[in-house]
Order: structure tokens, then sequence, then C-alpha cells
């Protein structure tokens, strides 16, 4: 496979002395994202960073990350409102609706904890019920369509889930979910924490209701930046909780006037811009070096080759038996080798993996430019110790 990013480690240095597949968890941040950083903090002591100058220059740069974001993911920048995370922007969905005691919550049991924390807080602060639906199971076999359309009650009142799924790699097909969900006009909350940055993404046309994701992980973007997704028939549906200066219009004496009427309703007040900048130029060089088609290609013919090789060790076991459809691969480990103990091995030999709770497994996240050089690495050095398991 001819590397899709040729000049790799003059782009992310960081990248020259280690073996790293932690993506999932935080991508590494190009030399060209962090200097841009670095010289907005600058500039805004230059200019005063409370001026009149500063300040219009920051919001046309603040629209500029919009307009690029929306871009890539197929959407209207007025459906895009900028928050700090994917836990925020699930957030802003689950307490901006309209509930009532009773009601009722479905997640997978793949959800990630900050989506749990936040039903377990709903079910406390407003009555509403929770439950989860074995999506796990069917990795190996079953559909995933059906064991969501068995759990939906009659007092569902929004489905919760991950596109790709964190712990094990599974790209659940949510076009179909998103049919049978909106036939039953059950809207849909979809965390997009993996596959934003990875799949390539349509949302609009995908028709998901809201669709929340971060700049960190495979954009590799600064941490401290996402972004949320909010569908425009569903504008009206969801109240804002925290609000600020940012979430309303202003006449031209300045005064209040109503909520915007987009999705920055749900932005509050001042962010970091000069992360903004640095997530927006991380976007453009991502950009420079192919669609989102061809470089989720790319991830996956890297991830189907390590996923291919892992089927030769004697104490893995892939979690998979079907080559995977991003770039996420997992697998566990046979006693006497544990998952912690290979994976703090690994981190001490300068090749970065991360262990998964549940199920108990090691997670691989290989992204359109690492190397087949790297995978090789990776197995050399999982051989050595799967070989001296047995000594």
């Amino acid at each position: 496979m001819a590397p899709l990013f040729p000049d790799r480690d003059a782009v992310f240095p960081g990248l020259k002395d280690k073996v790293y597949f932690n993506y999932g968890g935080q991508g590494m941040l190009p030399r060209p994202a962090a200097e841009a950083i670095a010289q907005t903090y600058q500039r805004l002591e230059d200019l005063g960073p409370f001026t009149l100058t500063s300040n219009r220059w920051v919001n046309e740069q603040t629209e500029q990350l919009r307009q690029t974001w929306a871009e890539e993911l197929g959407i209207s920048p007025q459906t895009l409102a900028l928050t700090d995370s994917v836990t925020t922007g699930c957030n802003i969905v689950l307490w901006g609706l309209d509930w009532r005691p009773g009601d009722h919550l479905l997640l997978t049991d793949c959800e990630h904890p900050g989506v749990i924390a936040i039903a377990e807080a709903l079910a406390q602060r407003r009555g509403v019920t929770y439950s989860t639906c074995p999506i796990q199971a069917t990795l190996t076999e079953g559909d995933p369509v059906q064991v969501l359309r068995d759990h939906i009650t009659p007092q569902t009142r929004i489905l919760v889930l991950s596109h790709l799924l964190w712990n094990t790699g599974q790209v659940l097909p949510l076009p179909e979910i998103l049919d049978f969900a909106h036939r039953l006009q059950i809207p849909v909350l979809v965390d997009g924490a993996q596959s934003a940055g990875s799949l390539p993404l349509n949302l609009t046309e995908l028709g998901a209701d809201y669709y929340a994701f971060t700049g960190h992980k495979w954009f590799c973007g600064p941490s401290g930046v996402g972004g949320l997704y909010i569908a425009p028939e569903r504008l009206g549906e969801l109240l804002p909780t925290y609000v600020g200066w940012r979430s309303i219009d202003y006449d031209s004496r300045g005064g209040m006037t109503g909520w915007t009427g987009d999705a920055r309703r749900y932005e509050v007040a001042t962010s970091p811009y000069p992360l903004f900048i640095g997530l927006e130029r991380a976007l453009q060089i991502h950009r420079q070096f192919g669609s989102a088609q061809s470089r989720w290609e790319r991830l996956t013919q890297l991830s189907a080759y390590l996923w291919k090789e892992l089927q030769s060790f004697k104490h893995l076991r892939r979690l998979s038996s079907r080559p995977p459809q991003a770039g996420i691969v997992s697998f566990q480990t046979t006693a006497p080798l544990t998952s912690k103990k290979l994976v703090k091995t690994l981190d001490e030999r300068r090749i970065y993996l991360r262990t998964i709770g549940d199920p108990d497994c090691v997670r691989v996240c290989c992204h359109y430019f690492s190397t087949e050089a790297e995978i090789d690495s990776l197995l050399t050095a999982l051989a050595s110790l799967d070989s001296g398991a047995d000594a």
C-alpha cells in the first residue's frame, strides 16, 4: 500500500519516535495546527485580547471553522453548534427535550460512560426510565436493527447509540436504524466520537436527528472543541439548557430579540478561540491528502491488514470474525497473558494502544496516515509477548 501521506512526519512530528494507535482517544496534533494556536494567542495579545478589531477577527475565524467542518460533514453551517466535546453535545440534546415522568430512553450496551451518566441523571431528576439493548453480541451474529426494534417500547422518547462502537469497532447500519425509528416517530441521537473523522459522512443525506462529534480524536485537532449537528426540523423541539450571549440575537441597539434562528442558540459564551483556529487548520490538512472516502478506504485497508495478521497468534483472539469496517481493531488475550499487562509492556516500548473494560479487550486505532511498518512493529512486539506467555 502506497502511503497516502508521504510527508507525514514533517506534518506530525510527534510520530517520529513512537508507534501510535490511540486515535480513538486523542489524535496527534499536526505541526501547522499547533503553530496556528500559538500564533493566535500572540496575535490576540498584539491586537488587544478584547478590542473591536480582535473581536471581529475572532468571529470571522469562528465562522470559518463552522464552514469548514460543515463542508466536511455534509451539513449547513446553520445546523452546527460548536461545543467542547461529544458528551457536551449529548447533554445539550438530552437535557433539552421536554421530558415527562415515565418517558423511556433506549441505549445500546456499547455506549460510553459519559452518555450513560446523563441517562442516570435524567432518571434521578426527571423521572425518566432508561434501558440498554444487547448490541455487542451482534458483532458476531444477529441483526442490530432487529435488536433495537425489539427493545423499543410505547414510552420510548429517543434512541441513543454510537455510529462506530468505541469498544468493538462495529459500524452500526445507521440508515436502516434511522428509517425504522423515524417510522415510529422516535428521534435518534448519534454519538459520533469514533465515526467523525474516520467514516465518510454526509449527515444531511443520512437523515440523523442529532449527531454529536469532536475534533480531538480522528480529526487530530486540539482537545476542547466539539460539535453538534441538529437537523433543521428538530431545532424548535430542543430547548437550550445552558444559555449565554452567543445563544441570542440582538437588535441594532444591542437589545436581546430572542434565540438565534440556528444552532448557535446552543452555544453559550466565550470559548478557547485559538483552539478553533487550530482545529480548522487540522481539517484543512486532512483535506489536502484526499477525500473523506479515500481516507476511509486507506484506514480500512490498514486495519484489515492488522486484523488478518492477528489470526495467527495463540494467546490473542480477534473480537470480530469479519474484516473491520473502519479503523478500530479490538482483540482479547487469553491466560496467562492479560490485556493490561500487554498494553503496559507495549507502552514501555513506545507502542501505544489502550485497554477497554467491557468487553475486556485491547483496542488498536489505525489512521489513514498510519503505516504498514508501524503495524509490522506492533505485530513483532505482539509475537514476542505471545510466545513469551508460554515460557
